[in-house]
């Protein structure tokens, strides 16, 4: 299974947790397999087309998905993906 580390703004949606483990075979499947046991996360997480929403930004060892394969993108039990929710601010 791999590691997703929750960003602070998703932890009430995890129990608390700083990270969770997931299964699946791309990262689509890893984060399908987070919002299958923690159901709040699915509207933070996903659009309404079951795309990332673009607020969203994942990293799969340090690399963004979106310059990868996306969804698509290829996770072994080894590792890591990190949810970082798009930050706004400024004047």
């Amino acid at each position: 299974m791999a590691t997703i580390k929750i960003p602070p703004v998703l932890r009430a949606s995890v129990g608390g947790e700083k990270e969770v483990s997931a299964a699946g075979a791309n990262v689509g499947e890893v984060l399908r397999d987070l919002v299958a046991n923690h159901p709040a996360t699915e509207s933070q997480l996903f659009a309404g087309e079951g795309e990332l929403n673009r607020y969203v930004n994942v990293y799969l060892n340090d690399e963004d998905v979106r310059v990868l394969e996306g969804l698509q993108t290829a996770v072994g039990d080894s590792d890591t993906l990190v949810i970082l929710p798009a930050m706004a601010g400024g004047r």
